[in-house]
């Protein structure tokens, strides 16, 4: 009966995430050419917000937990474990009043309506993985930009994807470029928990009834820090909070999506 469950409800979420893309991607062109990047984030802000809390239609369960004390005016770089897809939505809208921008993989600039186009104009480090010294490149410009405009630049430090609930190591090439070029930035770690879940084998069919919840954890202070220590503290504080959802949510260890 479950599973029946689960095929229903993602075919209206899935049918409905379709139309939400097909929908904001003019409006996102729209705004971006005629009224200027102010409107194309705010149409973006929105394009998350559907996306995000549409999960309900799956009776997903979906929180926001602000832990940290976030100053005003200072570059904010936000360390978060990777699950899914999925995380993006609500990472994007749980930050929003600071214009966060994704260090992302270049695949996904294209063939996606909205997601696509938001990830060519909207500022984010389009990078290569093969291409070393130009995604350093990308990831440099995305720092300076923070450090001008005091917004938030996000990336996943494990480089891929784990669902299961237990992180890879952060690796810190991205995380030292970002922080040479923003020097003044905050590092914000976050932790992400039930979007591995929502979707262990692919993007059908969906989990119902699954708790989703996105973590902002006390700021780190990387001046008078090593990068090392930087990186060890933010998954520490990570993985305490993935282990007491786990043991609170009774997840099983899954096999990560691809």
């Amino acid at each position: 009966m479950k599973k029946i469950i689960d095929y229903l409800l993602s075919s209206i979420y899935l049918v409905y995430f379709l139309l939400t893309i097909l929908i904001f991607h003019p409006i996102q062109w729209v705004a971006f050419n005629i009224f200027g990047k102010k409107a194309h984030k705010v149409t973006v802000d929105y394009l998350n917000f559907f996306i995000n809390f549409g999960l309900h239609l799956t009776g997903a369960r979906i929180t926001f937990d602000m832990r940290a004390k976030i100053p005003e005016n200072r570059p904010l770089i936000v360390l978060a474990n990777h699950q899914s897809m999925f995380d993006i939505s609500g990472m994007t809208w749980f930050f929003r009043k600071y214009h966060p921008r994704f260090v992302s993989k270049i695949e996904l600039a294209k063939g996606i309506p909205s997601i696509s186009y938001n990830l060519r104009h909207g500022g984010s480090a389009l990078i290569n993985r093969k291409e070393g010294k130009k995604a350093i490149i990308e990831i440099a410009k995305l720092g300076a930009l923070i450090q001008q405009e005091k917004t938030v630049a996000m990336i996943f430090p494990e480089g891929t994807r784990s669902a299961s609930g237990i992180m890879k190591s952060f690796q810190p090439g991205g995380v030292a470029t970002l922080l040479k070029k923003a020097p003044d930035a905050l590092i914000i770690p976050m932790a992400i928990t039930g979007t591995g879940q929502l979707n262990p084998k692919g993007y059908f069919p969906l989990r119902s009834f699954t708790a989703l919840s996105w973590t902002a954890l006390p700021a780190i202070e990387p001046q008078g820090k090593t990068l090392e220590e930087i990186l060890s503290l933010s998954q520490d504080s990570i993985q305490r909070v993935l282990d007491e959802k786990k043991s609170k949510h009774n997840y099983s260890t899954l096999t990560p999506s691809v």
